[in-house]
């Protein structure tokens, strides 16, 4: 006897319920063969976890906003602005630092008394207001320029001629000054604002103390005094 297949997939002889389970076979019973299970349904897909950029192919989780690669733009599809001259890939150089004030000065005059006891062949320049040099260095060199041998004397005596490359050194320990002759060819000399003029030049290489009224006479005509720095001199500075 040909056997049918229950709704459940119970096999039943009786072809208007099942034998196993009770349960009408009806009309739509099949054959014994069509008990066959059907296939079993397809595994539902995993969701996608990554995406691909459109722009440059990058794998990029699916819920990004931006390609981490090249900034293309998912939700808008936007791509990626071209770089600017504008756009700044390091930040701006830190601006420099202010220099120090300083709390010194020396004050470059041209003395016709020194000029006439030198007996030099240049013309004196007229005498006038001085030139004021900041002593911001605890080192300072006294002289004439050279571009030659590189010599840029912070206390420039250029126009005086009497005056070598390298005159002379000061030195500061911040409250006292003193004064070296760099083995000149004329010498160097100091001597008291209340006295006469130096007639005798400081021994080269032996350093001689400031006192506050000392003056320095270098070159045919030129006269340093150092000195304290007015409030208004250091305003200039700053």
């Amino acid at each position: 006897m040909t056997a049918v297949t229950c709704p459940s997939g119970h096999p039943s002889v009786s072809t208007d319920y099942c034998d196993v389970c009770g349960l009408p076979i009806g009309a739509a019973a099949t054959p014994a063969a069509a008990s066959v299970p059907a296939p079993a349904a397809a595994a539902p897909v995993a969701p996608a976890t990554t995406q691909s950029c459109p722009n440059c192919s990058e794998s990029a989780a699916v819920d990004a906003l931006f390609c981490e690669n090249c900034g293309y733009d998912f939700t808008t599809g936007t791509m990626p602005r071209p770089a600017s001259t504008l756009d700044l890939s390091t930040p701006p150089p830190a601006p420099p630092a202010p220099q120090a004030v300083a709390d010194w000065v020396a004050e470059r005059w041209v003395d016709p008394d020194w000029y006439a006891v030198q007996q030099s062949d240049d013309p004196c320049p007229s005498p006038g207001l001085p030139v004021v040099v900041p002593l911001a260095d605890k080192s300072i060199l006294i002289g004439r320029p050279s571009k030659s041998r590189g010599i840029t004397p912070q206390i420039d005596c250029g126009d005086d001629t009497g005056v070598s490359r390298r005159q002379a050194q000061l030195s500061t320990d911040g409250q006292r000054w003193w004064v070296e002759d760099l083995q000149s060819s004329n010498g160097t000399y100091v001597a008291s604002s209340a006295g006469p003029l130096p007639e005798d030049p400081i021994p080269p290489g032996q350093r001689r103390e400031l006192k506050e009224d000392d003056r320095i006479y270098v070159g045919a005509w030129t006269r340093l005094v150092v000195r304290k720095a007015t409030p208004e001199e250091q305003a200039g500075q700053a």
